[in-house]
């Protein structure tokens, strides 16, 4: 049998272990920690004067002091020091600063992306798969200068913002 949880590596309790409730309370003040992971902040790398206890950091490229070697994992403060935690494909945390998601993809912390198929708001779909490339509005044989201008500002807006192709 392992000793250890196959994705967030908290340790099993062990049959003939003594002390059982230390190997307890460090699965549980790692389950504090990944569990809907709210981090202060992803800028630090170096760990704050003053940490709050059980809080949570996303620490940064080059870490030093306590986080040297540390970069890109999950620092927690936790029982007056430090403990870290490796990012795991596909997991999410909630930075307080910035008020967006970052989640763990292909060795890096991608932050602020929204992936999806589409979004729905009251089961409405308001934005889908990107559409096929619109030319501008040219030609014809009756021109409005100022029609033609607010299509094209409104075809240059959908690119931008990646609803149609360019």
């Amino acid at each position: 049998m392992a000793n250890q949880s196959p994705r967030l590596n908290t340790p099993y309790i062990i049959s003939t272990q003594s002390q059982k409730e230390i190997t307890h309370n460090i699965a549980l003040n790692m389950l504090d920690a990944l569990v809907q992971s709210a981090v202060e902040t992803s800028t630090l790398s170096v760990p704050p004067v003053s940490p709050a206890e059980g809080n949570l950091w996303l620490v940064g490229s080059s870490a030093s002091g306590d986080w040297a070697t540390h970069d890109n994992e999950l620092a927690q403060f936790i029982g007056g020091s430090w403990q870290f935690y490796l990012a795991f494909e596909g997991m999410f945390v909630w930075l307080k600063d910035d008020a967006v998601t970052a989640q763990y993809r292909a060795g890096t912390w991608q932050k602020g992306i929204v992936t999806a198929n589409n979004i729905e708001i009251s089961g409405q779909q308001i934005i889908g798969t990107q559409q096929a490339t619109i030319s501008d509005a040219a030609g014809g044989t009756t021109i409005d200068a100022e029609a033609r201008t607010a299509l094209n500002s409104l075809l240059a807006a959908c690119r931008t913002h990646g609803l149609i192709a360019t």
